[in-house]
């Protein structure tokens, strides 16, 4: 059962102001190839697991960017533990 939701805003600096989403889509997969739940949203993706596992993937999501270019990376976060529980989709039910 998962106990965390862990949105993740990437933000990698890349070599001469290029554009970043190449790299985003290189973050997603990351996620992606993880098997956890997500849904990539606007400004953030948000995954759902348990939260050791899921902040491990940010780790790799930030040393692939380095892999790929990138001189550093600005991660912006948010986790919601829960441990009796908890899915992508209880904190928006109502609005769907």
């Amino acid at each position: 059962m998962a106990n965390a939701l862990v949105s993740i805003q990437i933000i990698p600096k890349t070599k001469n102001g290029e554009d970043v989403i190449p790299y985003v889509d290189e973050a997603i997969k990351v996620i992606e190839q993880s098997g956890v739940n997500y849904e990539v949203h606007q400004l953030e993706t948000t995954m759902e697991g348990d939260l050791q596992q899921l902040l491990e993937i940010v780790a790799v999501m930030n040393k692939r960017m380095i892999e790929i270019g990138s001189s550093n990376v600005i991660s912006q976060v948010k986790v919601l533990y829960q441990p009796e529980g908890i899915t992508l989709g209880t904190l928006t039910e109502k609005y769907r």
